[in-house]
C-alpha cells in the first residue's frame, strides 16, 4: 500500500533551468511513484524573470510555487523573510508532512521552515556550497554570504532527519566541518536517464553533415567557462588537441556562454576558428549533440570541495560511451576514470600534461570495445535504480 504524504520541495533554481527539468523533476517523479494518488508535491522555484504564483502542472500531482529570484546574500535574505511566512501558511493549509530541500542554499530555508512548522527536514543533493564559493573566488571567508550559509549548513545538518549526499565522503565532511555525526545517510550520485542517453543515438548523420564533422575527431564539452569551471586551461588543452590532429580535430562546445568571450579565447591561443562548433542546445536534444563526440572533457576546477560534488555531465558522457578527460579529485569520478582506464585524469594543468592526455585519448579511441565498457560504468554508477531505491526507502 502506497503512503499518503504531502511534500514541500525547496530549490534555488528556476523552473525552466536544466537543474529542475533534468535533475530535479525525474527524482520527484520517482518520489511520486511511491506515494498515493491523493498525495501532493509542492515544488518551490525561484524565477529570474521575476514571475510568481502557484501553478498546478497538468496530468500530475505536482504544484509549482514560484517566487522571484535574488542572488544569495542580503537581498535574498530580505526577500526570503516574506517568502518564509508565505510558505509557512502553505505548509499549514496543505497539511505538508515533509520538507525536502535540494542543495544547501535551499536547505537553509528548509531548516527555518522545519523549525517553524515542526516538520521533518530531508536534505537532498547534499554537498559543500559555502566553501566551494570561496574556493572558486566568488565569495571571501569574511563575506556575509559565506558566514550566513556556512552557519545554516551546520544548522540544517543538525536538524535533518535524513541526508542524501552526492558523494560518500559527505558524511565525513559533515563531521569534520560541522561537527555533525549524520545517522540516516544515503549516497546518490547525479543519475542519468539511460533510455535517452544511449549509444545508438551516437553519430547522427544529419547533424554530422550539418556541422561538417565527417571524419573528424570531436571533443565535446557541455557547460560554461569560469566560476566552478576552468577557462584558459581548456583552450590550452584544445591547442594540444590541434597540435596532435590538426584540422581533423573539432571542439564541439554546447553552451550558453557568451560567444564573444569564447572567440577572444580562440584568438588568444592562436587557434583556427574553423575547428570550433559553438552551439546552444535545449537539454531535450543535448543527447544527440553529445553523441557526436569521440571524447569529452570535464574541466571542473580541482579545488578541495569538488571531491564532494557530483558533475551531472559525466553520467551523460558515460551513458553515451565517451572517454573523459577530467581534472583530479573530482567526486568519485576521477578515480573511476583512472581505475577503469576510460579516459585521462589531469594531475597538473600545463601543456605537457595536456599532451599526455591527448596521446592517451588517441590510444583509447582505437579500442573497439571502449563504448560498451564505458556504457557499463554508467549502468553501474549512474543508474536511476540507485535513486529509486533511496526514495522508496525514505517515503514508503
Amino acid at each position: 500500500m502506497k503512503s499518503t504524504k504531502n511534500i514541500l520541495v525547496l530549490t534555488y533554481w528556476s523552473f525552466s533551468d536544466a537543474l529542475i527539468q533534468t535533475y530535479t523533476l525525474p527524482y520527484l517523479k520517482q518520489i511520486a511513484e511511491v506515494l498515493s494518488e491523493e498525495s501532493k508535491i509542492y515544488l518551490v522555484t525561484l524565477e529570474k524573470n521575476n514571475s510568481s504564483g502557484i501553478i498546478e502542472l497538468e496530468g500530475s500531482n505536482l504544484i509549482n510555487i514560484q517566487y522571484p529570484y535574488s542572488a544569495f546574500g542580503l537581498a535574498a535574505s530580505l526577500s526570503w523573510l516574506k517568502n518564509i511566512f508565505s510558505l509557512k501558511n502553505i505548509i499549514k493549509k496543505n497539511n505538508i508532512d515533509v520538507i525536502h530541500a535540494f542543495c544547501t542554499p535551499a536547505g537553509m530555508i528548509g531548516y527555518i521552515l522545519s523549525r517553524l512548522s515542526h516538520r521533518p527536514l530531508i536534505l537532498d543533493s547534499y554537498e559543500p556550497h559555502s566553501e566551494a564559493m570561496v574556493e572558486n573566488g566568488e565569495w571571501t571567508k569574511n563575506s556575509l554570504s559565506f558566514k550566513l550559509l556556512f552557519y545554516f549548513e551546520k544548522k540544517q545538518s543538525q536538524r535533518a532527519t535524513t541526508i542524501i549526499g552526492t558523494t560518500p565522503g559527505m558524511k565525513d565532511y559533515a563531521l569534520r566541518k560541522y561537527n555533525v555525526a549524520v545517522k540516516d545517510f544515503y549516497f546518490k550520485p547525479a543519475c542519468v536517464d539511460l533510455e535517452i542517453f544511449k549509444p545508438d543515438v551516437k553519430k547522427n548523420m544529419q547533424l554530422i553533415n550539418e556541422l561538417q564533422l565527417n571524419n573528424k575527431i570531436v571533443c565535446v564539452y557541455a557547460g560554461k567557462f569560469g566560476g566552478i569551471y576552468l577557462k584558459n586551461e581548456v583552450f590550452e588543452f584544445y591547442k594540444a588537441c590541434y597540435q596532435k590532429w590538426n584540422d581533423n580535430f573539432v571542439a564541439l562546445i554546447l553552451t550558453s556562454h557568451p560567444e564573444e568571450e569564447i572567440n577572444n579565447l580562440i584568438t588568444l591561443y592562436n587557434l583556427p576558428k574553423t575547428i570550433f562548433r559553438i552551439i546552444f542546445v535545449q537539454h531535450a536534444q543535448i543527447h544527440k549533440y553529445i553523441g557526436l563526440g569521440d571524447f569529452a572533457i570535464t574541466p571542473v576546477k580541482p579545488v578541495p570541495t569538488k571531491k564532494y560534488c557530483t558533475p551531472i555531465k559525466n553520467g551523460e558522457y558515460w551513458a553515451l560511451g565517451l572517454p573523459i578527460v577530467i581534472t583530479k579529485n573530482i567526486s568519485v569520478d576521477s578515480n573511476i576514470i583512472d581505475t577503469n582506464n576510460t579516459g585521462f585524469v589531469l594531475n597538473e594543468l600545463n601543456m605537457a600534461e595536456y599532451q599526455k592526455a591527448v596521446e592517451k585519448i588517441s590510444a583509447l579511441l582505437s579500442d573497439n570495445t571502449l563504448t560498451l565498457k564505458i556504457r557499463q560504468i554508467a549502468e553501474r554508477e549512474r543508474n536511476y535504480s540507485i535513486s529509486k531505491t533511496i526514495y522508496r526507502t525514505i517515503y514508503s
